[in-house]
Formats: C-alpha cells, sequence, structure tokens
C-alpha cells in the first residue's frame, strides 16, 4: 500500500537527537513528522544503548556497595543475583521512558512514520516497512540517523557468540571467559556489568592506555581501580579469531611481536562506531558525506543542502547523546528562522563504570598542542571527609588552568559519581569563570563536589585540608 504525506519539516531518526528536534520543532508551531525504523523512540540509546548499560550498572554499583559492606561484617549472608529479574528491571527502565516519548509525540501532534527511509529527491523521502511505502514530501528535513557498531575486519562470519554492545546488553546468559576488544567507553562500561555478574574479562586495546585521549595521570588513577577487576592487555593488536565447538580462539600480537591465542566463551567486539551517512542515498541527491560516512554541516547544522539539516553521530565526533540533542534543538530554532548557532565551548565526557571517569575542556594533552601556559591542580579524595565516609576515598578531582588568565580551562574526575559532579566544571568554562571565583564559592561540606573547590584553592594557593603547597 502506498501513502502519501505532505509535511513542513521531516525528522529522520528517533534517537535522542532527532525526537529532541522534532518535539522542538513542533513547540515553535511546525507540522512535524518522525520517521523511526523501529516500533519504539529513543534510537539506540534509548532502546539498545546508554540507558538500558545506565540501568544494569546501577544494579552493579548497589551489589558492589552490599559486597563491601559484607565485608566488613556489617551485611551478612550471601548475596544472589538474578540475571532473569536484572533483565527485567532494564526493560521496566526502557518501557517507561519508550511510553512517555510515545505520549509526549502524541501530545505535540507529531506524525510517527515507522519504516526504513531514504531519500528519493531534495524535497522527498520514501519509507518502506514491510510492504507498505509513505512518500514524505517535506519544506525541511533533519537527519538524525545516528550510526552504527564498527564490525572486526577480521571477521567474514557470525557467531552467537562474538557480541557487538546490543547484544551484550541483550543479557542473555553470563559467559564464564569473556574478551573485550577496545578499551573505550562501551568496552569498559559492558566489563563492568559482566565482572560483577562472574565474568573473567580481559580487554585488548591498540593504543597503551584504555580511553587513549584522556591524560596519563587521571588514567593512571583510573586504571588502578579496574586493574583489580579486568586484566588490561595494552599495546596489542588482534590479528585472527578461530571459531571453534569450545570456544572463540583469539590471537593477539603483542608490542615486541610475541605472539599468543588465547581462548574464550564470548568476544565483544567495541572498537567504536560509523556514522550511517552511507545508507540513505544521501550522494545521489548531493549532500556532501564523507568516506567515513560524516555529513558535513555548518554551525547551524545545515548541509549543503539549505533546507537539510543533520545532526548528532551522523555528522561528527564526539558521538554523545547529549551533543546530538542540542544540536537538534539548533536545527528546529534555525528553521523557525531563530538566528541560532551550535558552538558550546565544551562537551562534557563520561565513562559510567565504577568508579566513573569524567572530563571536560582541554586535556593537558590539547593545552600543549595548543601552546597554552597552563598548571594543573589536583585534589586527592583520600583527604575528603565525604569520599573517606563513603568508601571511595581513592579518587581524584583535577583541574586545568591557565596560567595567564587564570582562567578555568579543563577538568578531569575519577570517582563515584564523578559524572553529577562535572557539571560545575563544564559551566565554569562555558562562563569563564577563574579559579578565583570557584575557590570563594561556598561548596557544600561534606560532599564530593567541594573537591572543585578545594582544587581551586590548591592553585590559589589557600588550601588548609592538606599540607601547604603553594605561598598565596
Amino acid at each position: 500500500m502506498n501513502t502519501e504525506i505532505k509535511t513542513q519539516v521531516v525528522v529522520l531518526g528517533a534517537g535522542p537527537g532527532g525526537y529532541s528536534a522534532a518535539f522542538r520543532c513542533a513547540d515553535l508551531g511546525l507540522y512535524t513528522t518522525l520517521v523511526e525504523r523501529y516500533p519504539t523512540l529513543g534510537g539506540v540509546c534509548l532502546n539498545v544503548g546508554c540507558i538500558p548499560s545506565k540501568a544494569l550498572l546501577h544494579v552493579t554499583k548497589v551489589i558492589t556497595e552490599a559486597q563491601a559492606l559484607s565485608q566488613q561484617s556489617i551485611l551478612c549472608g550471601e548475596l544472589h543475583t538474578d540475571i532473569h529479574k536484572m533483565r527485567l528491571w532494564k526493560e521496566k527502565v526502557i518501557n517507561q521512558l519508550t511510553s512517555g516519548l510515545h505520549h509526549m509525540a502524541k501530545e505535540r501532534n507529531i506524525q510517527i512514520v515507522n519504516g526504513y527511509g531514504q531519500f528519493t529527491s531534495t524535497n522527498t523521502i520514501k519509507v518502506i516497512s514491510n510492504n507498505n511505502i509513505v512518500n514524505i514530501t517535506f519544506d525541511h528535513a533533519i537527519i538524525a540517523a545516528g550510526s552504527s557498531p564498527i564490525p572486526l575486519p577480521l571477521i567474514s562470519f557470525t557467531d552467537q557468540r562474538i557480541w557487538n554492545s546490543t547484544d551484550a546488553l541483550a543479557l542473555n546468559f553470563v559467559p564464564k571467559k569473556m574478551l573485550v576488544i577496545g578499551g573505550g567507553i562501551i568496552g569498559l562500561e559492558i566489563a563492568t556489568i559482566y565482572h560483577m555478574l562472574g565474568s573473567e574479562i580481559d580487554i585488548v586495546e591498540i593504543a597503551d592506555q584504555v580511553i587513549p585521549t584522556v591524560d596519563k595521570d587521571v588514567i593512571a588513577v583510573f586504571t588502578k581501580h579496574i586493574s583489580n577487576k579486568f586484566t588490561l592487555i595494552l599495546e596489542t593488536k588482534v590479528t585472527a579469531l578461530e571459531t571453534k565447538v569450545d570456544g572463540i580462539y583469539v590471537t593477539m600480537n603483542f608490542k615486541n611481536n610475541h605472539v599468543i591465542t588465547q581462548r574464550y566463551d564470548v568476544v565483544l567486539i567495541a572498537i567504536g562506531r560509523n556514522p550511517n551517512g552511507q545508507l540513505l542515498n544521501l550522494k545521489k541527491i548531493g549532500i556532501a558525506v564523507d568516506n567515513k560516512g560524516f555529513i558535513h554541516v555548518d554551525k547551524q547544522m545545515r548541509t549543503n543542502i539549505p533546507h537539510i539539516y543533520a545532526i548528532g553521530d551522523i555528522v561528527s565526533q564526539p558521538m554523545l547523546a547529549h551533543k546530538g540533542i542540542h544540536e537538534g534543538y539548533i536545527a528546529a530554532e534555525v528553521i523557525a528562522n531563530l538566528n541560532h548557532y551550535f558552538d558550546p565551548k565544551v562537551i562534557p565526557s563520561i565513562v559510567y563504570t565504577e568508579p566513573e571517569l569524567a572530563w571536560v575542556g582541554l586535556t593537558e594533552k590539547e593545552a600543549k598542542e595548543k601552546s597554552i601556559n597552563y598548571e594543573v591542580s589536583i585534589f586527592p579524595w583520600l583527604a575528603s571527609g565525604r569520599a573517606i565516609a563513603s568508601n571511595c576515598k581513592d579518587g581524584m578531582t583535577k583541574l586545568i588552568i591557565n596560567k595567564n588568565t587564570h582562567k578555568i580551562i579543563g577538568g578531569a574526575i575519577v570517582g563515584t559519581n564523578g559524572g553529577e559532579l562535572l557539571g560545575e566544571i563544564s559551566l565554569a568554562i562555558e562562563m569563564g569563570c577563574d579559579a578565583e571565583d570557584i575557590a570563594l564559592t561556598i561548596h557544600a561540606h561534606p560532599t564530593l563536589y567541594e573537591s572543585i573547590g578545594l582544587s581551586a584553592k590548591i592553585y590559589e594557593g589557600t588550601i588548609i585540608d592538606l599540607p601547604k603547597v603553594k605561598k598565596s
């Protein structure tokens, strides 16, 4: 059956960026159609990515805290984990959020079309779902089609024991021995979940550290924690995988050219994601797409075809939901004739492991590349009363300060709820705060976030919570 639709704005993809753009368009008085290939809104992030992983990581954190109390004989009795109940908990969280999105879309009179959409011209999209075809004619389009897991080039076959992140978060069973290929955010988070469930985890990474973009002093603190949970195999390349009845045999080439082959019950491929720019027939209608699949846009999220916009993973790194959401707002507002631009000073990043690793702004590496005269100020959580009371004393809070202007230009946190603390540093950079502004702001005591104020006091030379390290 063929159906024809005319709309002012069509949004292709209903992930966080896409539904945010669609909702904002509707709120600005634009008749909006939202195209999504899956039955529910929310995209990869809500359905099979960041939300289900956070639901499972929350369970992981609670169980880990309970185990720590058991070790102190505060809690007594053996703890048991039911992965079926964990799976139900995860699905309950997802259903609550997807139902909310559906209700909000309906309230805004947004037309939802389910199916796989491709451009047929600069003003039309064809959406195919089973035997149904919907042809949409639009005045403006916002492409929010996201990204897909990068497959390992070595693998030309399928095996249920070789997973991507979606497979892992399905939580079908717990492997005894698991290899994670890739020491990035996704691999580390999934490794955290399965370690708590009892898997023996190896993580292989081609770089000399996990999360290669983060400064080495920060990673050193983080690595100290996770090395108790996982075996890190750094500066090592996977050169072959072979499937056998008893497992997946993985050959790895170390930096010194030493080669080993090990057996695993499951192998998780977590080497990153590719933008979906090659899948939408974009080049046929003249939209500029690079060889990686990224769509070129300006600061108002316009492609080279002025009435077609693109946002989220499909336009640039970092591939983060919060970046896509803000880009979605900009695209919608520009379509509504508001003269707005996407021009953030910083975009925060967080690894939701335990402890969390969070950073924002410039790293030391980037400050050196920009020839900035900077100073680092680090407050150890070992000197934080709240951290000691909360059994998370091995964290750190780091500020990077421009010595010429005294402004905060970057920061990082390793520790429990580190991602929740990052907002103050992000705001400080966006607002152009200097270290004194932060140091003179009264922070509640005892809290973990007061470590940010104490880091600023170290720079100012006014800290009294540590041995005197700098003259004021």
